[in-house]
């Protein structure tokens, strides 16, 4: 288990209960919090690495810590995602199939309304047409899957939906029946509309292979 962390000291600690789990090593890679994110994490029972901000590198990071354990997998999780009771077992299910690389899980927002739960409609679309879950649905990975796709793909922005990429090309990515339930911060803040727009925007953006930088400057202005 490894969850990526930024000053993330209101939700680390949720997020590393959820993941707690028979014979699951839990590491959050701090990117250089500058508030109570490590010692949070340290507290409710998780090992933390330090490493360099920036996704990608964090999740690099936090598959090199995990590997003296021996596990056939690994699940990346957002600090404000939460994974449900029993999740370890759709993970074993998932991975007893020797064809299957990777997958994810269900996605719920964690607020209530009719928008929200249609946005949740527009994602088990997504996953069901095209395979392609995003970091927010707690991604999981056969580790020799990962290893032979060359790990976590190092680029900037949208390393979750690369990262998906390499492992199709490796055998399936399947979307497992157990739910997580993330934040809703983003669109409450930034509207639902537009949040949406910039997600769409960029996703098409990725499959046409527009640069990267690029790609960023338009989602975060």
């Amino acid at each position: 288990m490894v969850i990526p962390a930024l000053d993330e000291a209101q939700d680390i600690a949720g997020a590393v209960a959820s993941a707690r789990a028979p014979g699951a090593e839990i590491v959050v890679v701090d990117g250089g919090s500058t508030d109570e994110t490590a010692r949070r994490a340290l507290a409710a029972g998780a090992r933390v690495v330090a490493s360099p901000a920036g996704r990608a590198r964090q999740l690099r990071e936090g598959v090199l810590a995990t590997e003296a354990s021996g596990s056939e997998a690994v699940l990346f999780l957002h600090a404000d995602t939460r994974l449900s009771p029993g999740w370890e077992r759709d993970v074993e299910r998932a991975l007893a199939d020797p064809h299957v690389a990777g997958g994810a899980f269900r996605l719920r927002f964690d607020g209530q309304g009719a928008t929200l739960r249609i946005l949740e409609w527009g994602v088990r679309l997504r996953v069901r047409l095209f395979a392609l879950p995003y970091g927010d649905q707690a991604i999981f990975v056969r580790r020799a899957a990962l290893a032979a796709a060359g790990g976590v793909p190092q680029t900037r922005f949208m390393e979750d939906l690369d990262l998906v990429r390499a492992l199709k090309a490796r055998g399936q990515v399947v979307a497992v029946p157990g739910a997580v339930t993330t934040s809703a911060r983003s669109y409450r803040e930034n509207g639902v509309l537009r949040t949406v727009s910039r997600h769409l925007l960029a996703a098409v953006a990725w499959s046409l292979g527009v640069d990267r930088a690029r790609i960023e400057r338009w989602v975060r202005r």
